[in-house]
């Protein structure tokens, strides 16, 4: 970040300090987040401490926030930050599920998709303002968590194409902060190329009593997909953070000429993936089970990080399981 704008940040909030009853924050940060930088740390647990009391842990390594967060709750925080990516988020937002504490964000990751959703800015100075003024409108709202093996997830999940990308993406994550979506889009094309159009993987996917065979099952727990820059990519149209439903699509096939269309769909303004022909899109409130026909594991991922392998799969919804401040 630019010397000149966490300069701006520190002297633009100082100004906001005047009395006002401080409720206790967390901040869980990931220091391998893309943008996070000790330095970074500082000054936003600086500015917050103007408004909150703050006190501020690194993650050590994988599922910490999680802990961290069952810890927080149990401590009676007012507010937990999770200062990362999407990663960093979910693990906080697994810690918190069925806790009334509620979970923010502040940008630090490569997309931060989970900000997006919530209305929190991308910019991180203008965030961690936008933060500072919850302070004096604090709403704190229920929003749905979606789940997978018993694993909650809070935007996306998926068995199949997408999971084996994200396998391959986290395990380069150097590529991965450095490209960003450039590099997903190369793991994509090679991804399907070694591994889908000779032998793809056979899913059997039950929902609401029907079987639908495919390669790939995409859940989304809400209407957008992921984020290619700045532009959403939909595939469960219709999807909200807060109805109680998760929806998706199942890939029926990988073949040469399904990939390129499917994916034009997924950028295009005007066509929708549900409408290609090898695509099957559903909603619904119930659980659905996704079952590996030869038995074969199969790739797994919750809001774009791969969780290992699985040979079955049964995704769900909590209805209003995470307490949310943006």
């Amino acid at each position: 970040m630019p010397t000149e704008s966490l300069e701006r940040l520190a002297d633009d909030f100082a100004a906001l300090e005047r009395p006002v009853e401080r409720k206790r924050m967390l901040i869980i940060v990931n220091p391998y987040a893309t943008t996070v930088s000790d330095r970074l740390k500082n000054v936003v647990v600086y500015a917050l401490q103007r408004r909150y009391e703050v006190d501020a842990i690194e993650t050590e390594g994988s599922d910490h926030a999680t802990v961290l967060c069952r810890e927080a709750a149990q401590e009676g925080y007012d507010i937990v930050v999770a200062l990362g990516g999407d990663g960093t988020v979910n693990e906080a937002a697994n810690g918190l599920a069925h806790s009334p504490t509620p979970l923010t964000c502040l940008p630090g990751g490569a997309t931060n998709f989970y900000c997006k959703l919530l209305g929190v800015p991308g910019d991180i100075v203008d965030a961690t303002e936008h933060l500072l003024r919850l302070a004096d409108d604090w709403r704190p709202r229920r929003v749905d968590l979606a789940h997978v093996n018993g694993r909650a997830f809070t935007f996306s999940g998926g068995i199949g194409l997408d999971a084996s990308v994200v396998k391959r993406v986290d395990a380069h994550p150097r590529l991965k902060a450095r490209l960003t979506q450039w590099y997903f889009a190369w793991a994509g094309v090679t991804t399907f190329a070694r591994e889908y159009v000779v032998h793809p993987p056979r899913l059997e996917t039950r929902i609401e009593g029907e079987v639908v065979r495919g390669v790939t099952v995409v859940v989304q727990n809400a209407d957008a997909y992921t984020y290619f820059g700045d532009r959403p990519v939909p595939v469960a149209e219709g999807v909200a953070l807060d109805d109680g439903a998760i929806g998706g699509v199942v890939l029926q096939r990988a073949g040469p000429i399904d990939i390129p269309t499917v994916t034009l769909r997924l950028l295009s303004k005007r066509l929708q993936v549900a409408d290609h022909p090898r695509v099957a899109a559903f909603s619904t409130s119930e659980d659905l089970r996704v079952v590996s026909a030869d038995g074969r594991p199969v790739p797994l991922q919750v809001d774009g990080d791969y969780i290992g392998d699985a040979v079955e799969a049964v995704f769900g919804v909590w209805p209003g399981a995470l307490t949310v401040v943006a």
